[in-house]
């Protein structure tokens, strides 16, 4: 099967997530989460990165990483293999060490970095190994050696922190400390933030914005391999492209085309020419430019499509 793509930029954000291989416990002792630092540490030197957070749990890892060169694959690529080789010729095994490929997570903004970062250093808490009060105390989070002054070259905490309109400073990261440890016992702000659905899907941020990226990687969509969630994405935003041209083709607008009834003709064959041109779902037409339900829409494609038999698609 082909390799999944990963939607690559300069300056991009991801949240990145792996898993020990059928969930092992690859991190449980403490010469494997320390060699699991280490070796982002000099993955972060070697390409450039900006970690503005990470954990090492027992069997999984979360990173916030900024790209500023669009290497997130060929870092990961190194940071893994490394951390494997490592590990198994420490342990004298062999084997796949990590659940498949790692998850990376698109991250708009600064904004939505800060949630992520809160979701990263609260991770320890809402595993239920250390109490709120203590998550600074958890050993293999950015927020205790932030904490410590103990920074490794590229580990970066200003720019989130100022987002926060806080400052560098011990008193500032008091302030952040207590901030999270409040966080950590309100689970309904943890759900309006969106907690619950970090460690999924393939971007976080608004949707104005996913759209945007998925229309500046809509060639992705055409690539076997991807993600079924980006996958749709990008294809959607493909097809939305499609239909924009076809709109400009036919001399309508937008207003005309919410306004008209779902059986008018120009309409249903504006469709038609979408569905030819870029393969459209069916019930994405349907939705998208107000043909009813989906039976309704492939009933007038197929008139449509015999009406073509006898005379060109109108303009």
């Amino acid at each position: 099967m082909a390799r999944r793509l990963r939607i690559q930029y300069p300056g991009a954000l991801y949240h990145v997530i792996n898993r020990g291989n059928y969930r092992r416990d690859v991190f449980v002792m403490a010469g494997a989460a320390e060699a699991m630092v280490r070796a982002l540490a000099e993955a972060t030197v070697l390409y450039g990165w900006r970690v503005h957070g990470y954990v090492v749990m027992s069997n999984h890892y979360h990173l916030a990483v900024e790209t500023p060169q669009p290497n997130l694959v060929e870092g990961m690529h190194w940071l893994q293999s490394t951390f494997a080789t490592r590990f198994n010729r420490f342990r004298q095994e062999h084997g796949h060490l990590f659940q498949g490929r790692y998850q990376s997570i698109l991250i708009e903004n600064y904004e939505a970095l800060c949630r992520v970062v809160d979701y990263i250093h609260l991770n320890p808490v809402r595993a239920g190994i250390v109490v709120p009060g203590q998550v600074a105390k958890f050993r293999w989070s950015s927020l205790s050696r932030l904490l410590k002054h103990e920074r490794f070259s590229g580990l970066v905490a200003e720019d989130w922190l100022r987002h926060r309109h806080l400052e560098d400073t011990p008193e500032g990261w008091r302030d952040y400390v207590t901030q999270l440890v409040d966080l950590a016992t309100d689970t309904a702000r943890q759900k309006e933030l969106g907690f619950e659905s970090f460690s999924s899907g393939w971007a976080i941020g608004t949707s104005g914005w996913r759209k945007a990226v998925a229309e500046d990687h809509a060639n992705l969509a055409l690539s076997p391999g991807l993600g079924a969630e980006e996958t749709q994405a990008l294809r959607s935003a493909t097809w939305e492209r499609v239909v924009q041209e076809e709109l400009r083709r036919a001399v309508r607008t937008e207003g005309e085309l919410q306004a008209s009834g779902k059986t008018v003709r120009w309409k249903v064959e504006l469709a038609l020419a979408v569905r030819r041109r870029s393969g459209a779902a069916v019930t994405w037409l349907a939705q998208r430019l107000k043909l009813g339900s989906a039976a309704t829409a492939r009933t007038q494609l197929s008139l449509a499509n015999r009406r073509l038999q006898k005379s060109p698609i109108s303009g």
